[in-house]
């Protein structure tokens, strides 16, 4: 059974940072994608991130430079480490599973099988 489970969000100021932690059971990261996505209050959801089996990433536009994607094989879990945080940031953040053989571990808007329940980033001015 694969389940994931999100931990770190909460409040900061513009410029600071903060690191999410994601548990995986399921799978492990040589057998899988992993991703993280955010979604905003009346927004879409945002692609953030998404990593291949071979540990290969894919950075959204926006986060790209200051997010950095990273594993804990030995806890199996994933990390964002989020720096230079911006108000634009702030959304409920999420990561997702699947297995490495589809098209979603090509794009950082893929759709993916599994998926958390999220922690909430909030990032003031």
């Amino acid at each position: 059974q694969v389940r994931l489970s999100e931990s770190g969000g909460g409040s900061v100021q513009a410029g600071g940072s903060l690191k999410l932690s994601c548990v995986v059971a399921g799978y492990t990261f040589e057998t899988s994608c992993m991703a993280w996505f955010r979604q905003a209050p009346g927004k879409e959801r945002e692609g953030v991130v998404v990593r291949d089996r071979f540990g290969h990433a894919i950075y959204a536009e926006s986060v790209r430079g200051r997010f950095t994607i990273s594993t804990d094989n030995e806890s199996n879990t994933l990390h964002l480490q989020m720096n230079s945080l911006k108000p634009e940031d702030t959304a409920l953040y999420y990561c997702a599973a699947d297995h490495p053989w589809g098209s979603w571990c090509e794009d950082v808007n893929g759709s993916f099988g599994y998926r958390g329940q999220g922690t909430q980033v909030t990032v003031s001015a």
